[in-house]
C-alpha cells in the first residue's frame, strides 16, 4: 500500500454525519474527516461496533472529534434524532456521508422474495432519502454544504443476481442528481461515490481462491481490490471546500472495473438454487 501520510486539516469547525460509520467504508470516512478537523458523528444499528470505532478514531482524530449514536436510517424518528445530535458540537450541519446500505436476497428476479426485496430498497433508497430530508434545512441554514451518497459500481454496471441492490444503488444516484439540481442555488452539493470491490467485512465472504473473486480481478484493470481508505479519501474531498464547484456527479472508485463487466456470482447462486432456476424456471417443489 502507498504511504497515506499527508498534511491534515482544512475541515475545522465543520460538523459531518457519517451513517453506517461503525465498520468498513463508513468508519474509514469518519476517521479521515476527523483527522482533518471535522466534528464527526457516526451512526448505525450496532452499538458495540460504533463504540469501538469511535474509540479508535478518537485516538487519531487530530483537531477533530468523534461521537456516536444508534440509528436505523429507515426509521424517520431515528434519523431526525441523529441529525439533532450531529448539530451539538457546532450548532450547525455542514456535511453528510450517507454510507448506510447493503444488499441481500441474491438470485434471479423470478425467485426474489418480495419482503427481502423491499428491505434492501428501504435500506438503500428510503434510508438515503430520509437523510436528505432531515439534513437539507440545516445544510441550507449553514450557508451551504455537501451531501455524499454511497452508490456502487452495481448502480450503473449490470450485476446479475444482485436483486434489489442494483435498483437501490441506481436510485441513490438518481436522488443525488435531482437533489443537486433542486438545492444548487442554496449552495448545497450532492454527489455519489461508486465503490467497486473494497476490502471490507462484507466482501470477506468471497474466498480469495474462488472463481467469483477471480472474476473481479480479471475485470479490474488495476488487478487488485480497493481499501476503505480509497473511498474515504474521495469522501473527504467531496465534503471539503476543495470540491465547491462539483455537484450532481457519480464518481467511480473501483480500479477501472467500470470499464469492463460485473462479477460472476453465478458460482455462488447455482449451488443454492440449481441450474433450472438459473435458466428462468421455478424451483422444483420438495
Amino acid at each position: 500500500m502507498p504511504d497515506r501520510k499527508r498534511p491534515s486539516g482544512g475541515l475545522e469547525g465543520l460538523a459531518v454525519l457519517v451513517t453506517g460509520g461503525g465498520t468498513g467504508i463508513g468508519a474509514a470516512c469518519a476517521a479521515r474527516l476527523a483527522a482533518d478537523g471535522a466534528a464527526v458523528t457516526i451512526c448505525g444499528r450496532r452499538e458495540a461496533q460504533l463504540e469501538e470505532a469511535a474509540k479508535r478514531i478518537a485516538a487519531q482524530a487530530g483537531h477533530g472529534s468523534i461521537q456516536w449514536i444508534r440509528c436505523d436510517v429507515t426509521d424517520e424518528e431515528d434519523v431526525a434524532k441523529t441529525i439533532a445530535r450531529t448539530l451539538e458540537p457546532t450548532g450547525r450541519l455542514h456535511g453528510v456521508v450517507a454510507n448506510a446500505g447493503g444488499g441481500g436476497g441474491l438470485g434471479p428476479y423470478h425467485v426474489q422474495d418480495t419482503k427481502e426485496f423491499l428491505r434492501v430498497l428501504h435500506l438503500n433508497v428510503l434510508g438515503t432519502m430520509l437523510c436528505i430530508k432531515h439534513s437539507v434545512p440545516h445544510l441550507v441554514a449553514a450557508g451551504g454544504g455537501s451531501f455524499v451518497g454511497m452508490s456502487s459500481i452495481a448502480g450503473h454496471l449490470v450485476h446479475p443476481y444482485f436483486g434489489a441492490y442494483t435498483a437501490g444503488k441506481a436510485g441513490i444516484e438518481a436522488m443525488m442528481r435531482n437533489a443537486a439540481d433542486e438545492f444548487g442555488a442554496q449552495k448545497v452539493r450532492f454527489n455519489a461515490i461508486r465503490p467497486g470491490f473494497i476490502s471490507t467485512e462484507i466482501m470477506a465472504g468471497i474466498p480469495r481462491d474462488h472463481a467469483t473473486y477471480r472474476s473481479y480481478i480479471e475485470n479490474t484493470p488495476m488487478n487488485d481490490v480497493g481499501e476503505p481508505e480509497d473511498v474515504a479519501d474521495l469522501a473527504r474531498f467531496l465534503i471539503g471546500p476543495e470540491s465547491r464547484w462539483i455537484t450532481g456527479t457519480c464518481i467511480d472508485v473501483d480500479g477501472g472495473h467500470h470499464l469492463r463487466r460485473g462479477p460472476n456470482f453465478g458460482h455462488f447462486i447455482e449451488p443454492m438454487l440449481g441450474k433450472a432456476v438459473m435458466g428462468g424456471k421455478l424451483p422444483e417443489k420438495q
